[in-house]
């Protein structure tokens, strides 16, 4: 059964935030827009849905609830019933799709899965009101998810992109965009929200199983982290930020970049010679991204730029898919062998 609590009340500092953030980002979440809400249940994606709610009287939202019952735990079926009957109390449209612990036997798998099929339910509301297009995915992930996140593509040893993943906004397909909302909150805010707001909580045991690796950091480091340094989870979600905004930037002033020094006949070598190796490594990535090369390593690209250095000899260097990077005194080039052979 859900857990609840008897206090409610219309509005508070929560829908405030919310409310003041969407005037201040007014493409975030346009009015009048059909939106398609992931609610497993648990007490971030049910703050979402209350909030979301309430303020749709302000942004005359069409909203549309969907669960994704993974199956993991013998409570699935159960939540799923008792969360479609709660929309249904809210006059929500409810959408559920069920599957098994053995077509999404890992963390990953489980979260393509609910990606694809919130793609493919939008896809259908839209295809059944072209003229309302389901064009928002909205997550209930927090601060403290995007501080979990961080903390685990750190000890991945990701680069700057990976570490400033879980952004407020990004593209699931060209006309579908993954919106959260909630990602200026945190865990401890969810839980009042749901109390304050009398929600009920449906509790995945799943949630438990250390295992998981996320959950592991949830229940074992965080703590931790909190205990020698309080507020920690919040500064290293904040920090995941920054790093997603100078992630952007840098991404900006490298198209700079390119365009300052890209001719006719190539990358100029010449200007090209007076950054670092990092700074090149990370136009060549972009030039190559833009071009449509195949993935290139890290490895590569530093190879890359060490060889074009001021005083390096002319050379060549092979990449997939019959791609070819050469350079001489003033140029580096890029060509498809195959498409040069039949020509």
């Amino acid at each position: 059964m859900p857990i609840s609590n008897s206090h409610k009340k219309p509005w508070s500092k929560w829908h405030e935030r919310m409310h003041k953030n969407l005037k201040d980002n007014q493409d975030l979440l346009p009015a009048g827009s059909c939106l398609l809400l992931s609610i497993s249940g648990g007490q971030d994606s049910m703050a979402l849905l209350k909030i979301i709610i309430d303020l749709k009287r302000i942004y005359n939202w069409h909203l549309h609830v969907w669960h994704g019952d993974h199956g993991w735990h013998n409570e699935s079926s159960k939540i799923c019933q008792e969360l479609n009957q709660w929309c249904q109390t809210q006059n929500l449209p409810f959408y559920y799709v069920k599957t098994n612990q053995e077509l999404i036997s890992s963390e990953e798998k489980a979260r393509n899965w609910r990606y694809q099929k919130l793609i493919e339910q939008a896809e259908s509301l839209t295809k059944d009101n072209p003229s309302l297009p389901c064009k928002y995915v909205l997550t209930g992930h927090t601060g403290s998810d995007r501080a979990e996140t961080f903390l685990m593509n750190l000890a991945r040893g990701a680069h700057l992109k990976g570490l400033s993943s879980l952004k407020e906004s990004r593209s699931l397909t060209d006309k579908i965009k993954l919106i959260r909302p909630m990602i200026g909150f945190d865990r401890k805010e969810t839980i009042e929200i749901c109390n304050y707001m009398n929600l009920p909580i449906w509790i995945d045991p799943s949630n438990s199983d250390i295992k998981l690796s996320r959950n592991r950091v949830r229940k074992e480091i965080i703590p931790i982290l909190e205990n020698l340094h309080p507020g920690s989870s919040i500064r290293i979600a904040n920090l995941a930020d920054k790093l997603s905004s100078l992630n952007d930037d840098q991404n900006q002033l490298t198209i700079l970049a390119i365009e300052a020094i890209k001719t006719p006949e190539g990358i100029n070598r010449v200007k090209l010679e007076k950054l670092s190796i990092k700074a090149k490594s990370m136009i060549f990535a972009r030039w190559l991204a833009d071009s449509s090369v195949p993935f290139i390593s890290s490895n590569q690209l530093i190879e890359l730029s060490k060889k074009v250095e001021k005083g390096k000899p002319p050379g060549s260097i092979q990449l997939a898919n019959s791609y070819e990077i050469k350079w001489n005194k003033n140029y580096i080039q890029l060509a498809n062998i195959l498409s040069i052979d039949h020509n």
